[in-house]
């Protein structure tokens, strides 16, 4: 009896197997999640075709000399990128000089140093930083930042003041060095968080094996966790990098949006975002907007590169902790 019931409810199970494999509900949802995915791709490729499109007349009358110009004159109507290229990649360096130093740190403590009671709490405080809005971050650093930044600059020109970085007579606290800072608290979460992911695949036999050798806290880090996960660390930083390339109202805040190039890290000048958020509600129709969105464009391919660079640079330290595993 037990032997034919078993039988028949195996005859069941084939049959609805045969069923679910005759079934179209595998090819429909195949086919929605390629049509999602079709979505994603056509909404970037709309969005380049659109800032292309737009930024026209600049491109139509600059050329490529609108990338090397630093000319921004709306009476004249003559515009150029330069500067707000240059104030891009210097805020989001010095930002990255004083961020990366600081998230490695705290992600080495969080992985391997801290006790098991501290490393949630402080993860998710961390964590939390990166959910506070840019705004907000800007008005801090207008109140807190900017006040605390102006006696530094002073004490900087005056032991320092023959390295052309700490030239100058502008001690206001808008500049460079302002939101380079700014750009730092914005981006140690993204960097401490990936950086924290990253070591915490480095095999545990690893860490033990050096240990039992004899070394040190600070050897077993340094010559087994760090150099496994060193492509990890490179693509969080540049991740980072792309984050900071690309953040608005902050920077807006205590840049001081001048335009102009300077050796100078207390000089006031502007990132592309804040030029664009600065200008766009007051641009005249034509060759000033198309400046504008033309600036968005670099923008967007400059962010474009750096997120790919860095994708590229985690899949590695994936596939290579895949291979070894």
């Amino acid at each position: 009896m037990a032997y034919e019931f078993e039988n028949n409810l195996r005859a069941k199970l084939r049959g609805l197997t045969k069923k679910r494999r005759s079934g179209n509900g595998d090819k429909v949802f195949s086919n929605l999640t390629l049509f999602f995915a079709a979505v994603l791709l056509a909404l970037l490729v709309a969005l380049v075709i659109v800032l292309i499109i737009d930024s026209m007349p600049a491109i139509k009358q600059f050329g490529i000399a609108f990338v090397g110009s630093s000319i921004w004159d709306p009476v004249k109507d003559i515009y150029g990128a330069l500067p707000a290229i240059y104030g891009t990649i210097i805020s989001s360096l010095i930002a990255l000089i004083i961020a990366v130093p600081i998230s490695i740190g705290a992600a080495i403590f969080l992985v391997d140093l801290s006790p098991k009671w501290l490393s949630g709490p402080a993860s998710f405080l961390i964590e939390m930083l990166a959910a506070i809005p840019s705004v907000i971050i800007g008005l801090w650093g207008i109140f807190v930042l900017v006040p605390f930044i102006s006696p530094i600059e002073t004490w900087l020109q005056k032991y320092l003041g023959f390295i052309p970085l700490f030239q100058g007579t502008h001690y206001s606290g808008f500049g460079f060095l302002s939101a380079g800072v700014i750009l730092a608290i914005m981006i140690i979460p993204i960097i401490t968080s990936i950086s924290r992911d990253a070591m915490r695949a480095v095999p545990q036999s690893q860490r033990e094996a050096m240990l039992a050798l004899g070394s040190t806290r600070w050897e077993m880090i340094n010559r087994s966790v760090l150099p496994f996960c060193r492509s990890g660390l490179i693509g969080a930083s540049i991740l980072g990098l792309g984050r900071a390339l690309g953040e608005t109202m902050a920077v807006t805040m205590v840049i001081g949006n001048g335009y102009n190039i300077t050796a100078s890290l207390f000089s006031t000048g502007s990132t592309i975002a804040s030029k664009i958020a600065s200008n766009f509600s007051e641009a005249a129709a034509g060759v000033q907007v198309g400046s504008l969105i033309e600036l968005a464009l670099i923008l967007f391919f400059l962010t474009l590169v750096v997120n790919i660079v860095a994708r590229l640079m985690v899949w590695r330290m994936t596939s290579v902790k895949a291979t070894r595993d």
